[in-house]
């Protein structure tokens, strides 16, 4: 029989040490298994990659299907990547971060402000960045110049691949809409350019002939200051005339009285012939200033509609809410911001009708992958269980008059997502969607400094200040929530003069 005494105790725990560490080294090793790879085909522009927290994998696909792969290292425990539906906002060869000395992180491409990035770096095997995905560096490299701005990143909890996907609520887009798209665009940004230079000489006209008749307007005002003034120098010499006693008094009321008359007169006349004069002048005035808003009108509406018309041709991006019962909708502008990325139209937002809204629909991501016979060829990513994609569609009405503005003119590259999230406090002016899974861990995401005080758009036409929008201050809580959620926030677009 064996006796068990301290010095055994501590060699058994050593044993139990060393082999934890060695199964920790394999669990490691396992899943450092994905390796990169390139599909055995000439590859299309990427348009969309999957990041898999779980194999700690990202795949980029294009229009057939998948074309690279690769190992990645995400966020640790507690400074989490977090799960969800993001887009490329910025890109950045030679990016060091802000957030941590200085880091280095090349051919970096941001999807959120608040720091959470696809970059190169090192790849140890296992999860081991503070929130962003590292790519091998040359891997990073290669892919940098092949995406675009708004290129659709999901990362998942799971493995998650784009399927083959048909349902009658994906838009199907009309040809000759498609057609005529560019030559409308062109005719009214034509149109708005020509109504934009009337407007700016309507506004010249009108301010000379205001100047012009602030000076007649003082000239009137001076002749009629000067009339009071003589009538009643005339009444006071009346008034004078009837209390004089005496005939030296009598007469030098009456001398009084003549000449306060002729003052009278003659200012009346004098003020009678200004005004005429001065008549069709302001009547000209009112009318100028009247033409000039009435020109403005026209400028403003036919900015809105060319802008709307340059936005068909770019591919829509459509996101759906159980938790607000709203869709927004967005394209890309590709107005630079000087602070880095694009501007996003989101000019677009309604209620939205979805059935059972109080049972969970899941988060799942439709892509027009390229065109087809029918309009439309069409992909759908899960990432989050609720009801199956084609069931999740089937509870959705969107409203008629959305459908009636994106459908027409949908191009490859257009994504609809439904989720039983709101959109994150990070969805923003130069963002396109920032929605994030609240049943994942979020570390990397809601630790970091949220983006604070950004304008938000909120006209669809382009403005004085050269990027198409009004602005208002950053996002407050959703007063629509169906139920509370860590990290999301949205508020309602609002059109304000600020």
């Amino acid at each position: 029989m064996w006796r068990w005494g301290p010095p055994a105790f501590v060699a058994l725990a050593a044993m139990a040490a060393l082999t934890a560490l060695t199964a920790d080294a394999a669990a490691r090793q396992a899943r450092s298994a994905p390796t990169e790879t390139t599909a055995p085909r000439e590859a299309g522009e990427p348009i969309m990659a999957i990041v898999s927290i779980e194999t700690q994998q990202v795949t980029f696909y294009d229009s057939e299907g998948w074309i690279l792969r690769a190992p990645v290292s995400t966020g640790t425990t507690g400074r989490d990547t977090p799960a969800g539906v993001f887009a490329v906002i910025e890109k950045d060869k030679d990016h060091h971060s802000t957030l941590y000395d200085d880091a280095w992180m090349p051919n970096m491409q941001r999807i959120t402000w608040n720091g959470i990035a696809l970059h190169g770096g090192p790849l140890p095997g296992y999860a081991a960045s503070h929130g962003c995905v590292r790519m091998p560096y040359e891997f990073a490299e290669d892919l940098f110049d092949k995406t675009w701005i708004g290129m659709r990143v999901i990362i998942s909890p799971n493995d998650a691949t784009p399927v083959e996907f048909s349902h009658p609520a994906l838009f199907v887009p009309k040809a000759e809409a498609l057609a005529a798209a560019p030559a409308r665009a062109e005719t009214l940004a034509r149109e708005a350019a020509e109504a934009a230079e009337t407007a700016d000489e309507a506004k010249k006209a009108a301010a000379t002939t205001a100047r012009e008749t602030a000076s007649l307007t003082a000239s009137l005002r001076k002749l009629e200051s000067l009339k009071t003034r003589a009538d009643a120098e005339l009444a006071f010499a009346d008034k004078a005339l009837a209390a004089a006693k005496t005939d030296q008094a009598r007469a030098r009321a009456e001398a009084q009285k003549q000449k306060a008359t002729s003052k009278a007169t003659e200012l009346g006349a004098q003020l009678d012939a200004a005004k005429a004069d001065a008549k069709s002048k302001l009547d000209a005035a009112a009318a100028a200033k009247d033409a000039a808003k009435a020109i403005q009108t026209r400028k403003a509406d036919t900015a809105k509609a060319a802008s709307e018309a340059k936005l068909a041709l770019e591919p829509v991006s459509v996101y759906i809410s159980r938790a607000t019962q709203k869709i927004y909708v967005r394209r890309n502008t590709h107005k630079p911001w000087p602070d880095g990325g694009e501007v996003f139209d989101a000019t677009i937002e309604a209620p939205v009708t979805i059935r059972d809204r109080d049972r969970r629909i899941g988060t799942h991501v439709f892509t027009a992958m390229a065109r087809s016979e029918a309009g439309l060829r069409w992909t759908a990513v899960t990432i989050d269980n609720g009801d199956d994609a084609k069931d999740a569609l089937d509870r959705i009405s969107i409203p008629q008059d959305v459908l009636d503005r994106i459908a027409p003119t949908a191009l490859p590259r257009s994504s609809i997502i439904v989720s039983d999230e709101p959109l994150s406090r990070e969805t923003n002016y130069r963002t396109e969607f920032v929605a994030v899974l609240n049943n994942q861990p979020q570390g990397g995401f809601v630790t970091r400094r949220p983006t604070v005080d950004v304008p938000v758009a909120s006209a669809n036409y382009w403005g004085n200040n050269g990027f198409g929008f009004f602005f208002q201050p950053n996002w407050n809580s959703q007063p629509g929530n169906i139920r509370p959620r860590a990290g999301q926030y949205y508020q309602r677009i609002q059109q304000r003069w600020w």
